[in-house]
């Protein structure tokens, strides 16, 4: 084994795929999320620890480090944007709900954490924000406004823990095309949530985050990716995106 990891938000997505991934690299992977049935049904088939996470409730977080004896890497996945509306007509409850989940529930699972990689003697810490934490774009104020507030997290971390042999790793994905991201975004609505990636040839899957995420862990000690922006090739900026044939074959044949 090359240690224990603790993928966050590994129920679904992003999360799974990266559960998935280190495992094959020998991990002890801890997968951690609300749904534990999902939780367990995936750490049958990839060997792994499914524990209930709720990152919004610090005695769920408190929980979680308590079940640990050991936590090499820590993957903060959980995370994810509600609603579309603009900032005049948004709902305060989502934006609050918004914080809660990207930025109050990666700084309490760090910190619960913490302890335990730091007695690991080298350890990494990789956040998943968005593309989101650098570009604003209309109706994604709530969502950006969190992963900038996420993004700002995780370079003070790395600040406070020059010294210290903990990389400080945030990868930063741009259209990445999961089972529940937009659905969860758009409150349900399949029609708006596929329009997200209509006409996109081959936008990103979690496979391809969660390779990415992968690499970065599997770096030397002593190579810290700071940052990692990670977008289709389709997708040039977060408002420049093809819609069109883009390769030879389509994504149904890859």
């Amino acid at each position: 084994m090359t240690g224990t990891v603790v993928v966050t938000g590994a129920s679904s997505g992003i999360g799974a795929a990266t559960a998935r991934r280190l495992a094959k690299d020998g991990y002890d992977v801890v997968l951690a999320a609300r749904r534990l049935d999902r939780l367990r049904e995936l750490a049958d088939e990839i060997g792994g620890r499914a524990l209930h996470l709720d990152v919004t409730d610090p005695e769920s977080v408190a929980a979680l480090a308590a079940a640990l004896d050991r936590c090499d890497v820590l993957v903060n996945n959980a995370g994810g944007a509600i609603g579309s509306e603009s900032v005049g007509t948004g709902d305060p409850a989502d934006w609050a709900r918004s914080f809660d989940i990207n930025v109050l529930g990666t700084l309490h699972v760090t910190q619960a954490l913490l302890p335990l990689l730091r007695a690991a003697g080298t350890a990494t810490i990789v956040t998943l924000t968005s593309t989101a934490a650098y570009v604003n774009y209309e109706g994604g104020g709530a969502y950006s406004a969190a992963k900038h507030a996420e993004h700002a997290l995780v370079q003070t971390l790395r600040l406070e823990l020059a010294g210290e042999p903990i990389r400080v790793v945030e990868v930063a994905p741009g259209m990445v095309h999961t089972e529940e991201f937009a659905l969860n975004r758009f409150r349900g609505d399949a029609g708006k949530a596929a329009a997200i990636y209509s006409g996109v040839d081959r936008p990103l899957v979690a496979e391809d985050v969660a390779e990415c995420i992968a690499w970065t862990i599997g770096l030397p000690p002593h190579v810290n990716i700071d940052q990692l922006v990670v977008r289709p090739l389709a997708q040039a900026a977060q408002h420049k995106v093809h819609r069109g044939p883009l390769f030879p074959s389509s994504a149904n044949d890859s």
